[in-house]
């Protein structure tokens, strides 16, 4: 839900948003809808004036008999005025609902497009590897080091899911620890989510919870759906808040299990645990003053990067075009690495994304702060970012990591965390079991 003032201001403006986001919408009927609205209400309260003033007029118990008129009219104005709340309550809520589908305003210096591929690269970190072997993707490696079950996961749950095994286990733990503390220490409050949240702080998020453009499992019997990211339950966390000024800004990494449908992904560059139905993530929030955001936004972007630099992972970093933002985003980046196994010779696979989603968010879920200076309260701007969504980061790390003998080394950044440098090659006769772990350099 966008400010309606800013749009009854620049209706051409929203038009052409609309057009460069490759978004159907009459702007035309919403803003008749919106004035029959307001005359509706403008109407409404009239007549609840002259109710008003007629009760006024007859309250006096001793005069009742002198105004039976009065006493006549007020009970016609009473069934009238209940006729058209029922009314309005009605228009208001086809309003609110035509008006949950206009996207956010769209940053100036977003490149215009229809697809990710009119992305803007405006960064390239790192040399993809040459390798002087017959290199394997992630799903080869998975198999031959006995780190990745998908086939037990299929015949558990269904096609894309999987079991993490072994030394696969220790490393995405191992990537928990790093990136925590990183973010921790660039001044993040660490949380863990519910996996489970009310499909209104779904809406709010600016997810669909229902449809054929749903992309989440919802609960039958129950106005709730399994989390598609911890975005939704850190932002419904702060739902309905007025925030003193003085703690903002509110930044969280939070853990959570993440679930999604993903409808119709197929194809050799979604294989393997590229895009799957269940995964973890480790999501960045922030909650900030309008005049902040833009710096906020940075702030995410610098910290992805770090995590990906120091783990040697070949990247780029994109600018979205007007065409591959969501409805809530302003503005979004998206870091790709490098896998070298994804695709027919190794493609950029995106790894995070970093969205500024302005007021969007906040209004949808009324979340404010006491401004200071003004004495009021004003809608806070949220932003979110991907620090790791841990399955994709393994990815990069198994495919850009192999050595030629099929083992796999492990990224320095990590060595702290685990108790091995490497994971090599296991027998077949080792299969199921842990490998024996190396020690480490």
């Amino acid at each position: 839900m966008i400010n309606i003032k800013q749009v009854l201001e620049d209706v051409a403006g929203m038009k052409a948003n609309l057009s460069a986001r490759g978004v159907r919408f009459d702007v035309d009927q919403f803003l008749c809808l919106y004035d029959t609205v307001k005359s509706q209400k403008q109407s409404l309260e009239e007549m609840q004036r002259k109710l008003n003033a007629i009760s006024k007029t007859i309250r006096n118990d001793s005069l009742k008999s002198e105004f039976q008129y009065e006493h006549s009219e007020a009970s016609t104005l009473k069934g009238d005025i209940l006729r058209a709340k029922e009314s309005y309550n009605v228009l208001l809520e086809d309003f609110d609902l035509l008006s949950r589908q206009l996207p956010n305003w769209t940053s100036p210096d977003v490149p215009v497009g229809e697809s990710d591929e009119d992305n803007l690269a405006v960064k390239f970190k790192g040399q993809a590897p040459k390798f002087g072997f017959c290199h394997k993707d992630h799903v080869q490696l998975g198999q031959e080091l006995d780190l990745i079950d998908f086939d037990s996961g299929t015949k558990v749950s269904g096609a894309k899911f999987y079991f993490l095994k072994n030394q696969a286990v220790f490393l995405q733990h191992a990537l928990k620890g790093f990136i925590f503390n990183k973010a921790v220490k660039a001044g993040f409050t660490p949380l863990q989510t519910p996996d489970i949240s009310y499909n209104h702080i779904l809406e709010g998020v600016g997810f669909a919870p229902k449809g054929e453009e749903s992309n989440t499992y919802g609960l039958d019997g129950l106005d709730k759906s399994l989390i598609a990211t911890a975005e939704i339950c850190v932002a419904g966390m702060h739902a309905g808040d007025i925030l003193d000024e003085s703690r903002l800004p509110l930044l969280y990494i939070a853990e959570s299990h993440c679930f999604r449908r993903e409808a119709g992904a197929s194809g050799r560059s979604s294989k393997g645990l590229y895009r799957v139905h269940q995964f973890e993530k480790l999501e960045l929030f922030v909650i900030c003053k309008p005049e902040d955001s833009v710096k906020y936004h940075d702030k995410i972007l610098e910290l992805q990067e770090e995590i990906y630099s120091e783990l040697g992972v070949p990247y780029k970093v994109v600018i979205n075009c007007t065409g591959d933002l969501g409805a809530p985003a302003y503005k979004k980046y998206d870091i790709e690495a490098w896998m070298p196994g994804k695709g027919i010779s190794g493609e950029y696979g995106e790894i995070t994304s970093a969205s500024n989603c302005t007021d969007y968010q906040a209004r949808r879920l009324n979340i404010k702060y006491r401004d200071s200076a003004s004495k009021s309260n004003r809608y806070v701007h949220t932003l979110n970012g991907t620090a790791s969504a841990l399955g994709r980061t393994m990815v990069a790390i198994l495919e850009n990591y192999q050595c030629a003998d099929g083992s796999v080394k492990m990224p320095e950044a990590l060595k702290r965390y685990l108790d091995f440098d490497q994971i090599a090659a296991v027998s077949s006769a080792s299969q199921g079991r842990k490998p024996e772990q190396a020690n480490p350099s």
